[in-house]
């Protein structure tokens, strides 16, 4: 397994390899990207992790990420074909299209086979330029296999390229040991009342959670808007909003404006852990994000939305994108388009007038945020690659 990104540092990509690498714990290398406190993390794995040096996250001068992504090239490559003398290996899993190039060369260079794993932003900056977009088609034709985190990255994939190499759609799944393992119901209860308790909200009230970047494209204020509304028709409502960024104080002075700062509560920064309080203290989570035509991303798993559903939570979110892999409407929440302001409302009034909806939607959640995909690699050469989802 080699990753830029990996456990204990806090992302997606890194749980989602991390998963996969408990799976097959006496198959697995890891070769990695080092992370802060990354060697008493590695002490207590099951399988060997080996990592190259990692500039701090608060050295982001230009030229400090320049000289780490040459870092990434030269370790990756050189550190790969030592462990193969080492181990022997016959597979390499990928797990990011970043630096596919060193990949390419080891398979010509090493007798191995590979996986190759898109996460969607990996794939919208290399196929934008014509020679690279050649060289990752070459990269994805050799593979034995691709793995994209959502039926949207495939999608994507198949309209960027023409395949034959057999891709998968494997979502990531929820870990509870990060949350500490809160799965007893008085436990759950405690973490309820004290978030709760902390910011002066009634048990009897609606909360509404929100968490992520305060960043434009996320539309906070949208969530905030629909505040004084509920308000008006007799809903008991509170909001927190957890995160930080550019649009903090815009978000604060909105909320000020509308006479509702008693209503609406920033938390700031909350470490993973600590989101278990928040998860446990809601009653419905909204995430309205939009296409970010600023910045265009191919939008990371909405890997929060089964977290909360895991807490048994429903959940209001944007018909777009990989969003549709994570929130079934209906099912274990409510899709909407971010941009009707009436479909918005009508979500929020729905779940905050209907407990049985809100028990239903958060039940099946739960059930959702259980389901495991797994990375279930069959090494030998008869093997059948669609094994993979059974």
């Amino acid at each position: 397994m080699i990753s830029r990104i990996f456990r204990p540092e806090e992302a997606v990509i890194g749980e989602y390899v991390y998963n996969r690498c408990l799976q097959d714990p006496e198959q697995v290398i890891v070769l990695a990207g080092g992370f802060a406190g990354d060697q008493k993390f590695d002490q207590s794995q099951q399988f060997p992790v080996y990592r190259w040096f990692h500039f701090p996250s608060w050295c982001d001068h230009w030229l400090i990420q320049i000289l780490q992504s040459g870092f990434n090239i030269v370790c990756s490559f050189f550190l790969a074909i030592k462990l193969y003398f080492r181990y022997h290996y016959r597979y390499i899993e990928w797990c990011h299209g970043d630096d596919f190039l060193v990949l390419l060369a080891l398979s010509y260079i090493l007798p191995i086979r590979f996986f190759i794993y898109l996460h969607g932003n990996d794939l919208l900056r290399i196929s934008s330029n014509p020679v690279w977009r050649w060289l990752l088609k070459l990269t994805l034709k050799r593979a034995k296999g691709i793995v994209c985190h959502s039926s949207y990255i495939r999608n994507t994939l198949r309209n960027t390229f023409r395949l034959d190499t057999p891709t998968h759609v494997i979502n990531p799944v929820v870990s509870p040991e990060k949350f500490g393992n809160p799965t007893s119901l008085s436990h759950l209860d405690d973490l309820r009342h004290r978030i709760r308790q902390n910011y002066h909200i009634p048990e009897t009230a609606i909360l509404i959670l929100s968490v992520g970047n305060l960043v434009k494209y996320k539309n906070f204020d949208r969530v905030i808007d629909n505040i004084p509304v509920l308000l008006t028709i007799g809903v008991d409502v509170h909001c927190i909003i957890c995160g930080t960024g550019v649009c903090e104080n815009q978000l604060k002075s909105q909320a000020q404006k509308l006479r509702i700062d008693n209503r609406v509560h920033f938390a700031g920064y909350v470490p993973e852990r600590d989101l278990a309080g928040y998860y446990a203290a809601c009653d419905i989570f909204a995430m309205l994000n939009s296409d970010n035509y600023e910045d265009p991303t191919i939008d990371n798993f909405g890997m929060v939305y089964l977290e909360v559903g895991y807490f048994g939570k429903p959940v209001i979110a944007s018909r777009l994108g990989s969003v549709l892999d994570a929130v079934h409407h209906q099912e274990n929440g409510l899709l909407v388009n971010p941009d009707s302001g009436y479909e918005v409302l009508q979500a929020f009034k729905h779940l905050c007038q209907d407990s049985q909806l809100r028990e239903k939607l958060g039940r099946q959640g739960k059930e959702l945020a259980n389901r495991k995909n797994y990375h279930r690699w069959l090494y030998s050469p008869e093997s059948c690659y669609s094994c993979l989802l059974n």
